[in-house]
Formats: structure tokens, C-alpha cells, sequence
């Protein structure tokens, strides 16, 4: 319909210019005109696929995760994707290719003997001391449910002699799989500093799990909610939490990872398993709820309708009785829809709490000013009498500047200038 009507425009502005250049010279203002109707109708037509662009822009940008992908692991189709082939940092999903890596050594259960080296990294750690000796399985398990960063260099130093050489091992080993977007440079996940460059995708991630997942002991390992281990030497009992909520929050996940720095974001690999569906979840940089998100996304994908992410994320409208409040169905436990408020409808309800307790701080202010008023009308008089005692004040200043007024004048005396031959100037 937008076409017709814009070709209908077109068709008459040229007829109208024709009429004008019969009746005018050429280079008059009416050809001037044609001309740039024509050029308007031309732009409109050009707009018009813009604009359907910019409305699908504006929906992926609606969604406050970077990049996703969702995709049924007995089949080739993906149901859900955004930019899965954008490099960004992956944080701690990094560890599923180093705890792969130790898996397929076939070394687990090896004894190895914590360095130093190992010790000097930052949080998460599970607090390994220098001349431990932990099972590699159980250093797997701690990168994998705790995410240990101590764990994982530890990992390393024991496959490969030093961290260096296994990073080499690990982009190898990535080209292998099919991480074609993929460049790492520790075993652990950071990515400042002397490790900064840790790169991957939302795709390269997916290609990697999917491997992973092919191997019981990694499924066996990544959906464990708790890992407890003991050191060889001292039998002291080591006992990590895992920092995946999903696994509680959803009643259908099996692990898979997470992983957060200030640079990447929150990140997640998920699996959900329902009936015959077994789904993989792949989310970088989530600036939202990763757990409500992910519990979203694998419903759309049990239910099999067409799966549309933005709908998770409604934009929030003054009119709309729901607006800030997210839903999700949990069909097992109730077989209601459940209603969670988002951080927004939070804020605003606390807001409003915050609003009505203001509310009740005028009804005092009312009060400290009546006290105020009687006050002021207590010290009324006090100010007349003050008034009354400064004008008779002003009264009797005001005589002696007369009284003084009159000395100075019965007491002035021209000054006589005597002759100029006997003025002496002093220096």
C-alpha cells in the first residue's frame, strides 16, 4: 500500500511538471520544483526498508544481553541468536576448555602438587596452599563448580609444565574443536593486564560445550551444586559452593558454567534437559537477571512455540498495569504462571514507600511550624518593645547631635591667615 501511494505521488508530480514547462521557460522555479519532488518520492522509497530495519534493531536492542544463542543439541536448528560471532570476553567460561583438556589427559586421578604459581591469583580461589597435593578430578571439579582460578592454573602448570605452554596447547586445541573466533590467553578466564585478549563468541562457546557434553565426566561434573575433596598430604577436607543458580532457581537445568568479571559481564553456559529436549544456552555480557533470563529462554524452547526473546524484556509503560513485572510459568511445581518484580518495578515500589513516608514528615513540619507561629507571636510584643525602646534610643541620639551640633557652633572661630611674610612651612 505505502508503494502505490508513493508511485501515485511520483506519476502526478511528473505530470504537473510537464504542464509547467509547457506554459513556462525552461529553468523556471516550477521545473526547480518537479526536480525535487522527485528526489523526495525517491527518498521516501529508499526509507521504507530502512525504517523496517531500524524497528528490528530496535527490538534486539530492547534485549540486555550482548550476545546468545539457543539451540536443541539433537538438532541442527537454532532457536534463538544474537551476534554469535562478535569476539568478546568469555570471563570463566574459559575453564570448560581447560577442565575438558584435563578430562581427555587422562590423568585424573593423578596426584598434583600445588606451586606456588598456582597460589598467586586472585579470587575465585578455593584457597590452595603452596605444597598441596590435590587429585587433578577434584582440581576439575573446583574450576568447574567453585571456579577456582587457582584450580585452573594449577591445571595448567601440571599439563603442560607452565601456563605459557598450555595456552598454545589450548588455542590448538580450540582451532581443533571449531572455535574459529577464538583467542586465549590463560587458563582461568581474566582479561586485563598481561591476559588481556581473552576473546571468544557466543558461537565458538556453543561448538566448545557441545563437545564437552559429549564426555560423562564433564556432565557428571558440571551439574554438581557442591564439590568436597581432600588433600593427599593432610587430609584437610576442602568443600565448594557452586555459583550457578539456575540449578536451583529452574527445575530442568544440569549445569552448565558461569562466569563474571567487570569486563565480560555476566555470562552463563546453561543445559536444561525436559522430556526429549536437551538444550544448550550460550549468554555473554548480561545486564540483567542471567538466571530469570535463561529460565525464560529454555521455556520458549520446551513450549516449541516461536521463540522471541525481546517478549522477555518488555519495555516499561506508565499505562500498563504490569509494567516492570516479568513472568515466568513454572508448570512443574504449580501449574500457575508465578509473577516476579523486575529490579525496576523494585525500585519504583520502594520509591513509593520511601513517597509515603515523606507523606507523613509535612504533618510534622505542620506542627514545628505552628510551634514556630505561637513563638513568633510570643516575641511580638518583645519586637514592639524593642521597637518603642529604639526609637526612644534614635529620640535622645538625636538630641545630642543638636546639643553637639550647638557646641560646635558657639565654639567655631574663622581661621585668621596671617600675612604671607609670616607663614613658615614646615617640612
Amino acid at each position: 500500500m505505502p508503494n502505490k501511494i508513493l508511485t501515485f505521488a511520483i506519476s502526478r508530480s511528473g505530470k504537473q511538471a510537464a504542464r509547467n514547462h509547457r506554459k513556462l521557460i525552461p529553468g523556471s522555479p516550477s521545473i526547480f520544483q518537479s526536480i525535487t519532488a522527485l528526489l523526495f518520492a525517491s527518498a521516501l522509497l529508499l526509507l521504507l526498508p530502512m525504517n523496517a530495519l531500524s524497528a528490528e534493531d530496535s527490538l534486539q536492542a530492547q534485549v540486555p544481553i550482548n550476545s546468545y544463542i539457543l539451540k536443541d543439541i539433537h538438532s541442527s536448528t537454532v532457536l534463538m541468536e544474537k551476534d554469535i560471532d562478535r569476539p568478546v570476553s568469555p570471563a570463566s567460561l574459559t575453564k570448560i576448555l581447560t577442565c575438558t583438556m584435563a578430562i581427555e589427559s587422562g590423568r585424573l586421578d593423578h596426584d598434583v602438587l600445588i606451586t606456588k604459581e598456582a597460589t598467586m591469583v586472585e579470587p575465585s580461589i578455593a584457597g590452595f596452599k603452596q605444597g598441596e597435593k590435590i587429585k587433578l578430578i577434584d582440581l576439575v571439579k573446583a574450576a568447574m563448580v567453585n571456579s577456582s582460578n587457582d584450580a585452573a592454573f594449577a591445571i595448567a602448570i601440571y599439563l603442560s609444565g607452565n601456563v605459557d605452554a598450555f595456552v598454545t596447547a589450548m588455542n590448538a586445541k580450540a582451532k581443533m574443536i571449531g572455535m574459529k573466533n577464538s583467542r586465549f590467553t590463560n587458563p582461568a578466564g581474566y582479561d586485563k593486564g598481561i591476559y588481556a585478549g581473552n576473546l571468544s563468541t557466543a558461537g565458538d562457546l556453543l561448538r566448545l560445550t557441545e563437545y564437552a557434553v559429549k564426555n560423562p565426566v564433564f556432565n557428571d561434573i558440571a551439574r554438581l551444586e557442591k564439590a568436597v575433596f581432600t588433600e593427599q598430604t593432610t587430609q584437610k577436607v576442602y568443600s565448594l559452593k557452586t555459583h550457578n543458580k539456575l540449578l536451583d532457581k529452574y527445575p530442568y537445568a544440569v549445569g552448565i558454567k558461569t562466569g563474571f568479571t567487570t569486563k565480560a559481564g555476566g555470562c552463563l553456559i546453561a543445559r536444561a534437559i525436559k522430556n526429549n529436549k536437551d538444550v544448550l544456552l550460550v549468554m555473554l555480557n548480561a545486564r540483567t537477571d542471567r538466571w530469570h533470563a535463561a529460565a525464560s529462554m529454555f521455556d520458549m524452547a520446551f513450549v516449541g512455540a516461536n521463540p522471541d526473546v525481546a517478549s522477555i524484556f518488555p519495555p516499561s509503560r506508565g499505562d500498563s498495569g504490569r509494567a516492570g513485572i516479568s513472568v515466568v510459568k513454572e508448570r512443574v511445581r504449580s501449574g500457575k504462571k508465578v509473577y516476579h518484580l523486575s529490579k525496576a518495578a523494585l525500585r519504583s515500589k520502594k520509591n513509593s514507600i520511601a513517597l509515603s513516608k515523606s507523606g507523613r514528615k509535612p504533618k510534622h513540619n505542620a506542627v514545628a511550624l505552628a510551634k514556630q507561629s505561637h513563638k513568633a507571636k510570643r516575641g511580638a510584643p518583645a519586637i514592639a518593645k524593642s521597637g518603642r525602646k529604639s526609637r526612644k534610643h534614635d529620640l535622645i541620639a538625636s538630641r545630642q547631635v543638636r546639643k553637639n551640633k550647638k557646641k560646635v557652633n558657639l565654639s567655631y572661630k574663622p581661621f585668621a591667615i596671617p600675612a604671607a611674610s609670616t607663614i613658615s612651612l614646615a617640612a
